[in-house]
């Protein structure tokens, strides 16, 4: 019956935008044991997000993001969003002043405050995007989406051995924006698309060369090709060099959109870099990042939800059902047109093993809600 109203329904529906999926307010969301994310955390996020949102001069340049949201009526306004970011952070802080438990762990306290839009998932886009796809698990995990649950995937910082010179092993460069380039800012830059050397060159044509033998951009580090994939797709790099810990983002890109149907070492889209104190999420440009923390934080549609968002996703653990709470701060291009999965941040990690061995329970798919502050 709920599957009926929710294909009728067009008030929050995406179908209105050529899409699948539909957002489904909801009274009694079935939530289960609310944990896993540190409160803390989640307000370190959501205050972030909540300033991004609010600079004056951002939301004249960045409408991609500091937005409503595409595919909701007015109901869901940006006060809103912002609203239900404020009130995770008065949460938190009356709690540690209280010396309690955070109420944002009682699932009655979370009803009682948020409004529940269930998201159902762009099944017709995923099974597209499988059908044209040569990775067999991509195919499988794409196919397999429930109709009520969205594709939840897990991406982290990468922990990597990187060196401050060249060597043998260590002979792929994390390169700043090209010398051509320096001290444009982006919308400059694209005046001059045409002419710049970041928008010539695909990942293949760097990874053979093309930057080093002609010394267009300066290198940040060195690591090995295997580490650039790996850092080129996760869009952030915590790297060893020579003992120290550093970290490195996503700045811009060579202008060539993320194929999904691709894998990772047959992308041509590249990245350049920028060192930075942290791990940092969203933000059109390297200085107006935001920080974000692991667990608290997805990646997703920006475009067509706007960022801020506060999600729930719900899911079995232990014989019982588990849900926690994230926030929307963070994009990438695998999320073009895409409005059936999410992507959570978790930990940095050396490798497959590791991330493993500590994100084995989070599951492949799962209920999920965009919350709002009630009016």
């Amino acid at each position: 019956m709920l599957k009926f109203f929710a294909t009728a329904l067009c008030l929050f529906s995406a179908s209105c935008f050529a899409s699948s999926a539909k957002f489904v307010l909801e009274a009694n969301p079935q939530l289960g044991q609310m944990q896993l994310q540190k409160t803390s955390d989640l307000c370190y996020v959501a205050e972030n997000t909540h300033k991004y949102l609010s600079d004056p001069q951002l939301s004249q340049t960045d409408k991609q993001a500091i937005q409503a949201g595409k595919v909701f009526d007015k109901s869901i306004t940006l006060d809103r969003v912002k609203q239900t970011l404020t009130f995770l952070c008065k949460v938190y802080r009356e709690d540690v002043r209280a010396n309690r438990q955070s109420r944002l762990h009682d699932s009655d306290f979370v009803k009682q405050h948020f409004d529940f839009y269930r998201w159902y998932p762009d099944k017709l886009k995923a099974d597209s995007i499988a059908d044209n796809s040569s990775n067999e698990v991509k195919q499988r995990l794409l196919k397999q989406i429930p109709d009520e649950k969205l594709f939840i995937t897990k991406y982290y910082t990468k922990r990597l051995q990187a060196s401050t010179v060249k060597t043998a092993q260590h002979n792929q460069a994390l390169y700043a924006l090209p010398f051509d380039e320096q001290g444009m800012t982006k919308e400059q830059a694209l005046e001059k698309k045409n002419s710049l050397t970041r928008f010539k060159y695909t990942r293949q044509d760097i990874i053979n060369g093309a930057l080093d033998k002609q010394n267009l951009a300066k290198p940040l580090v060195w690591l090995s090709e295997d580490a650039l994939h790996d850092v080129l797709l996760q869009g952030t790099g915590v790297l060893d060099v020579d003992g120290k810990i550093r970290y490195f983002n996503v700045h811009r890109n060579n202008g060539i959109s993320y194929d999904y149907a691709l894998g990772k070492t047959e992308q041509k889209r590249y990245w350049y870099f920028a060192e930075v104190p942290g791990i940092m999420g969203y933000g059109e440009q390297i200085e107006q990042k935001i920080a974000v923390r692991p667990h608290v934080t997805f990646a997703g549609n920006v475009n067509d939800l706007g960022l801020g968002k506060l999600i729930m996703i719900s899911y079995p653990l232990n014989q019982q059902q588990t849900s926690q709470l994230a926030i929307l701060a963070d994009t990438g291009g695998a999320f073009d047109n895409n409005l059936f999965q999410l992507d959570l941040l978790v930990d940095s990690y050396f490798g497959w093993q590791d991330y493993h061995a500590a994100n084995k329970h989070l599951p492949d798919y799962a209920n999920a809600w965009i919350m709002l502050l009630k009016q």
